[in-house]
């Protein structure tokens, strides 16, 4: 197979990503109509979500570290299989929790098999700059994906029958499964000493303190933007509740999501190219701290006129995408050639630790705080995921300071 130049290879690898993803936000998507349909609670809504990242949890660290030691295109390939299998199952038996979840959670296995070791195929042709830039592209095109999944996702919803946004989940996938092992080539041969741990043996990359930052904010960054992701539609049908006769929203609420959801990319890109300007740490730290200041008081702006409250929402899920592209590239930056497959496991899983539990609590604050139909309740609810956006920097400059004290 002839080699490809970065440029083209970064682009085959983006493509197949937004393929891969195309029953990623179907669910999300569809949570209002599905919730009235399946009279679901919104912890139980909250759970389904959850159920995806479940599945990415638990199959990461296995997928991704086979990396290391198995050509990541067949990893690739297989996981492509389930996430279509995953989206078929939806479409042809999801009628209420326990078969929308153990769907869910197929498809989170898919997006395991996909997201990190498509990265890891990336980044093992590319070194440098080169390699920065393409991962930055490379994680920007996750939101290109979800993006892609809630608009053909939310037209389908309101002009077709529900099950035929799933059927389009299940061909994307196997689009991308065939993309990538026919098209991609394989990995250079190893110019660095094979692994000498067992499969899942992580305490290496948990030794290898330049990595361990980007794990941490990586983990907060994915609570804030899976919790928003998970629940921002359902949020979007709210605010078009408290309009006036004589405001109406425009346009559908999924039509909204995909217009907010798209600025993603384009944040991811700019995030990385001012952290390798300004310095990775400031930059992420920044947009850390303004996403989450945001988070804390957007819910409590659903009675605004709707074009006000869809700014606010793009600005915050810009800066929530403002340290996506410049966390990944650090940690891939920081950690040996060897250990890379690890890494993305390590970071891949306790990231989506964090993303599974964010929809979870997100809910679960809806309920507690008087259901989705109450102001408060949605101000309280996106206040849960923000607030460890405000912490983190504020915790990592105490840190700091008693660092400075002590030498």
């Amino acid at each position: 197979m002839r080699p490809l130049s970065a440029q083209r290879l970064t682009f085959l690898l983006c493509a197949a990503e937004v393929l891969a993803m195309t029953g990623f936000a179907a669910y999300t998507t569809l949570l209002p109509l599905l919730q009235r349909q399946w009279v679901l609670t919104n912890s139980e809504a909250g759970a389904i979500s959850g159920f995806l990242f479940a599945g990415y949890m638990l199959a990461v660290p296995i997928l991704s570290s086979l990396t290391d030691r198995v050509d990541a295109r067949r990893i690739y390939m297989v996981a492509c299989v389930i996430g279509a299998l995953g989206a078929t199952l939806f479409a042809l038996f999801g009628q209420g929790f326990w078969s929308a979840a153990g769907a869910q959670f197929l498809i989170g296995v898919a997006l395991g098999g996909t997201y990190m070791p498509g990265l890891k195929a990336l980044t093992d042709h590319l070194e440098g700059a080169v390699q920065s830039r393409a991962t930055a592209f490379y994680t920007a095109s996750f939101g290109v994906g979800s993006t892609l999944s809630i608009l053909v996702s939310g037209q389908i919803g309101a002009h077709m029958d529900w099950h035929w946004a799933f059927v389009f989940g299940a061909i994307g996938p196997l689009c991308a499964g065939l993309l990538v092992f026919f098209v991609v080539p394989r990995a250079p041969a190893r110019t660095s000493p094979p692994p000498t741990t067992a499969l899942l043996d992580f305490r290496p990359v948990l030794r290898h303190r330049p990595t361990v930052p980007y794990i941490i904010g990586y983990a907060i960054h994915n609570y804030e933007l899976f919790g928003q992701r998970s629940w921002m539609v359902a949020f979007l049908v709210f605010c078009a509740s408290q309009q006036s006769v004589n405001t109406p929203m425009l346009l559908s609420a999924a039509t909204l999501a995909a217009m907010i959801n798209i600025l993603g990319p384009v944040f991811s890109v700019t995030g990385n190219e001012l952290a390798l300007r300004f310095g990775r740490r400031q930059v992420i730290l920044f947009f850390m701290m303004l996403s989450g200041l945001i988070a804390c008081g957007i819910g409590y702006t659903a009675d605004w006129p709707w074009y006000w409250v869809v700014v606010l929402m793009m600005v915050h899920y810009g800066s929530m995408l403002g340290d996506s592209g410049a966390l990944t590239a650090g940690a891939v930056a920081n950690t040996p050639p060897h250990m890379r497959g690890a890494m993305m496991a390590v970071y891949s899983f306790i990231g989506f630790s964090t993303a599974f539990l964010a929809p979870l609590v997100f809910g679960f604050t809806l309920d507690v705080a008087g259901g989705n139909q109450q102001p408060m309740a949605w101000g309280l609810a996106f206040a849960s995921i923000g607030i460890l956006g405000v912490l983190a920097p504020i915790a990592r400059w105490l840190r700091h300071n008693r660092i400075k004290k002590n030498i």
